[in-house]
């Protein structure tokens, strides 16, 4: 499945918050350390599955800038120096779809490693 173009792309800093609306009516709030943590970055995501890593201790983490790439994704840059993501229409549309299943399975991975969203 493809996205449909987003309609509306908003930062709320103080929040850590990224909006997003697309043309199909679907609207999400992604959190700033959702949106870190989920990075499509070779750094987190890897060249495999196997090479996925697992990211902790960024729950305070904020967005301090968001870059157009071209018509089909934005470079987020966070205030920890993470600056490689490219998160295209399609990845961010799919994160705000599976939320909840992602996020459950991220603070699952955390548990089960004996890590914490406050402490990497």
């Amino acid at each position: 499945m493809t996205a449909p173009e987003p309609t509306e792309l908003r930062l709320r800093r103080a929040e850590r918050v990224l909006e997003i609306s697309f043309a199909d009516g679907a609207h999400f709030a992604l959190d700033a350390e959702y949106l870190r943590v989920e990075s499509p970055s070779a750094e987190v995501q890897g060249h495999s599955p196997a090479e996925r890593q697992l990211v902790a201790g960024k729950r305070g983490v904020g967005i301090t800038r968001l870059e157009p790439n071209g018509h089909y994704a934005v470079r987020i840059t966070f205030d920890d120096g993470h600056s490689t993501g490219i998160y295209s229409w399609d990845y961010l549309h799919r994160l705000g779809r599976e939320h909840a299943q992602r996020w459950a399975a991220y603070l699952q991975a955390l548990d089960a490693a004996g890590l914490r969203r406050d402490t990497p």
